[in-house]
């Protein structure tokens, strides 16, 4: 009985090490290739063209369902002898000009190209505003009376001196 258990044990050990790596060992096959300069094409157009599901990888570098379907798309307008500008300018049609990596700087995508431009001169302004308002305030602040300084000093001794009562 204790045999069989060890047994079991061991199977079951082995069989939780082994599932976890049979995923790592699995690899996407490459697609058939039947007219290289149709795949090259088919390579060049995908890496333009961005997966509108990760939106931060292009269509050749994603594994998304839509980017695969992309992909065959962009086969097949090849196979049917369709020229780079028809297919982009299609997908631009289909999908908008967020498709591409690089989209024309136009009026609906000027926030795109000239937004980083614009966050950065708003944030200059609001540092060179705040650092102008905060040397002004220290600038107005005057210097203690002699009144004041003796005060001061007078309550900086009393608390010394009730600190070094406390630690006695």
């Amino acid at each position: 009985m204790k045999t069989l258990r060890t047994l079991l044990s061991a199977a079951t050990l082995a069989l939780t090490l082994l599932l976890p790596t049979s995923n790592l060992l699995a690899k996407e096959a490459p697609p058939e290739v039947q007219d290289p300069v149709a795949e090259k094409r088919i390579q060049a157009l995908s890496e333009e063209l961005r997966c509108l599901v990760c939106q931060n990888q292009n269509i050749a570098d994603s594994n998304a369902d839509l980017a695969q379907d992309l992909r065959r798309e962009l086969r097949g307008m090849i196979q049917a002898g369709k020229s780079d500008k028809e297919i982009i300018d299609f997908m631009v049609a289909r999908y908008g000009d967020f498709v591409l990596y690089r989209p024309p700087v136009k009026g609906l995508t000027l926030m795109l190209w000239g937004g980083p431009a614009f966050l950065l001169l708003l944030g200059l302004i609001a540092l060179f505003t705040y650092l102008r308002k905060r040397n002004q305030v220290v600038a107005e602040q005057r210097p203690l009376s002699e009144e004041e300084n003796r005060r001061l000093s007078a309550m900086l001794a009393d608390q010394a001196d009730e600190a070094q009562k406390n630690n006695k």
